[in-house]
């Protein structure tokens, strides 16, 4: 009736769904508290410090797309975006954004209208201040570089999907002198970011910084049902760990199944 080898994956995908639907409910009956995430708690202080500077806020989503492996930490960053864009609207603080997929482009420039548009202040949304650099990796990172280094931003947002470029815009975000918020979900380039930013969103901190600053009841109960699956998916490895230790094969064999 079932292909071998697919039974477990079959259960585990069912099991999966249902703690995601328990956190949903869970999450709409009553008021769930989630970790507070140093990088996202100083949003607005860093946002503030360039409105009383004076000076612009860098931000970056990274290069890559919308689409495929890259979407989740895009998509995590453009969220990012659209808050930030808020309060940058209502500070009147000048916010320069770098791109470097057409996709992610047109996404950043409709969230950040619609940004200004829900603070009451379309007209002051500038879509020149929307930079489509190059889907090419380093030719988006020497455009980004050479726009920090011009605008010299007090604040900088390093928030997507980033490679190999992560130290190269990190550390001109530092030679500036800038307040540095960074997030990406690779982890090559943690270390690096961790080194030379104020704040950096490690992995999956960064995937629900949406949930944290939408404080949605639906994006809060899918967090809590992804960590239900984690705690089990954990006990489940100890115990066959454990098990495994004393001759028992019974975990490892009904995952084979």
């Amino acid at each position: 009736m079932f292909v071998a080898g697919r039974v477990a994956g079959l259960v585990t995908v069912v099991l999966a769904s249902v703690f995601m639907l328990v956190g949903l409910n869970l999450s709409r009956r009553r008021p769930m508290h989630m970790r507070p995430i140093p990088g996202l708690m100083a949003v607005e202080e860093a946002v503030g410090r360039a409105t009383e500077m004076g000076k612009p806020i860098f931000y970056s989503p990274g290069y890559a797309d919308v689409a495929g492996t890259t979407a989740p930490p895009t998509l995590a960053g453009l969220n990012l975006l659209s808050h930030v864009g808020r309060l940058a609207a209502r500070y009147n603080t000048r916010l320069v954004t770098t791109v470097g997929h057409a996709n992610t482009y047109a996404l950043a420039t409709e969230i950040l209208r619609n940004s200004y548009l829900s603070e009451g202040k379309p007209d002051q949304f500038d879509i020149g201040n929307v930079y489509f650099t190059s889907e090419v990796q380093f030719a988006y990172t020497a455009a980004s570089v050479g726009l920090i280094q011009r605008e010299k931003p007090a604040t900088a947002f390093l928030t997507g999907y980033f490679a190999a470029e992560a130290i190269v815009l990190a550390e001109a975000t530092a030679a500036t002198q800038s307040m540095s918020i960074s997030g990406t979900t690779n982890y090559f380039q943690i270390p690096f970011f961790m080194a030379a930013c104020d704040y950096t969103m490690i992995g999956e901190e960064f995937l629900a910084a949406g949930a944290f600053i939408s404080n949605d009841p639906d994006l809060i109960g899918s967090v809590a049902g992804q960590d239900y699956v984690k705690v089990v998916g954990i006990v489940v490895l100890l115990l066959g760990a454990v098990l495994r230790s004393f001759g028992n094969s019974f975990i490892m064999n009904l995952l084979k199944k």
